[in-house]
């Protein structure tokens, strides 16, 4: 039987716009020649096509946004963390290299804009990825051919569903295999610290904002006025040093710094000893922010519930007495996030209870023994799911925890995409290459860091 499958792809490019791969299907083995499906058109799922490309193997490439890379697009004033020597795909890069791609300078670090214009747009442009992308293409869910969860005859043989939100229909998209590139960016933790949303949350959304705001770009809704900063992570320092600026111009700006931590010096990290300079200086700038009360902080301070009447309230518990933190106008969120796994709700999946990750991967990334630098490598084994040929990567395999690295991701995927190629060998192998500090949680005033 031949099945076609038409795709459309939006982006300028000197490939064709449209293309039809004609699949025939096995009587004996069905899925054998139907594409593998990768949601998500970020790095990750970006790197993950250029590997399949170099194992000649089908694929489409699915985006929920109007452009490849588009949750990027709305942190694109970030700088990350990493240079770009650590950003960069091998996959990727060899492709590119052959159309005259012209590679950044490796040891600087890129913003997130730059990330997408300098490497992921031309990536996604070339003759070999681009027919095979569906840009506005947001998968609502996952399942077996003629199958739900609970049935188990058959199963494996059965091909794998995917239902997309394309142009105002769904449409059905038959794969062999599944790649989830989705990621956690858009999926936010609340304010509250027991992590339940509330309603008295979600009623103040013109009042806050989740995840790494740009301040340059919104001086109006900032200056002057009493912010609450809350997190106690890189994401949250570098939105104080941020605002920190904004206060020289706007002296009335009044940043307020809530966390959890038992005291503010555990923020600041190693500062001049740090293995990693910017890392250090950034601990330093706002060790000083906070030593010359530029910056308020209130820790250990356990969220409840926020409200709003003239201004915005924090009510919580500090030091075993409730407390209510009043008079605010404004409220940034960097409390983490966490991954949407309601689209593979039909699938087998094996998820850690407590960090929602891969349950196989929760021991090596749990943020209370490691850091982005001392997860080791690993692969396709150790993502593998019950749900036979279906895997999650990315920060999404990560669940919860805040230590995933781009070149951590970049490692799953060539060792998952090895192994649908039916290269074992290379699947085992281990091709990660970090500093012996590893790359995480760096920036300076104006850069806010991401562990990606």
């Amino acid at each position: 039987m031949m099945k076609t499958l038409k795709i459309i792809n939006q982006n300028e490019s000197c490939c064709p716009t449209t293309k039809e791969i004609k699949v025939q299907e096995s009587i004996n083995n069905p899925n054998k020649n139907l594409p593998i499906v990768i949601m998500g058109a970020g790095p990750i799922g970006l790197a993950a096509a250029a590997h399949l490309v170099e194992h000649k193997q089908a694929f489409i490439l699915l985006e929920a946004g109007h452009e490849v890379a588009h949750n990027i697009r709305t942190w694109g004033h970030v700088t990350l963390f990493s240079p770009w020597r650590y950003n960069i795909n091998k996959a990727a890069k060899a492709l590119l290299d052959t159309c005259y791609w012209e590679e950044p300078n490796l040891d600087t670090l890129p913003t997130g804009h730059e990330l997408i214009d300098l490497y992921l747009k031309p990536l996604s442009n070339l003759m070999q990825i681009k027919p095979h992308i569906q840009l506005n293409s947001k998968v609502v869910g996952i399942s077996r051919q003629l199958n739900d969860k609970m049935k188990t005859k058959n199963r494996v043989e059965q091909s794998f569903i995917i239902y997309i939100e394309q142009e105002n229909d769904i449409r059905v998209i038959e794969a062999r295999a599944v790649i989830d590139a989705t990621g956690t960016w858009g999926n936010p933790n609340p304010a509250n610290s027991t992590g339940i949303w509330l309603q008295n949350e979600k009623a103040l959304a013109n009042h806050i904002q989740y995840g790494i705001p740009d301040i340059n770009m919104n001086t109006k809704r900032y200056a002057n006025k009493k912010i609450a900063v809350i997190g106690g992570g890189h994401s949250a320092i570098n939105t104080l040093l941020a605002l920190a600026e904004l206060q020289e111009e706007n002296p009335a700006t009044k940043p307020v710094w809530i966390m959890r931590k038992k005291s503010v010096e555990e923020a600041y990290g190693g500062e001049e000893k740090d293995a990693l300079a910017a890392r250090g200086a950034l601990g330093v700038r706002i060790h000083e922010l906070v030593d010359t009360g530029k910056v308020e902080v209130i820790t250990p301070f356990y969220i409840s519930q926020v409200k709003k009447d003239e201004n915005i309230h924090i009510v919580g518990i500090i030091n075993g007495e409730q407390k209510v933190l009043t008079g605010f106008d404004e409220l940034i969120v960097n409390a983490g996030n966490r991954p949407d796994l309601s689209i593979n709700s039909e699938l087998r999946l094996s998820i850690d209870s407590a960090t929602e990750s891969v349950h196989a991967l929760a021991p090596l990334i749990d943020p209370n023994v490691h850091s982005c630098g001392t997860v080791r490598a690993h692969g396709e084994e150790i993502l593998r799911q019950p749900e036979k040929n279906f895997y999650i990567v990315g920060a999404k395999s990560y669940g919860r925890a805040p230590t995933f690295l781009m070149a951590t991701g970049y490692e799953q995927v060539r060792s998952i995409t090895a192994y649908l190629s039916d290269d074992e060998e290379a699947s085992k192998r281990v091709e990660l290459e970090l500093p012996e500090t590893g790359v995480c949680g760096i920036n300076l005033a104006n850069q806010t860091n991401s562990c990606c």
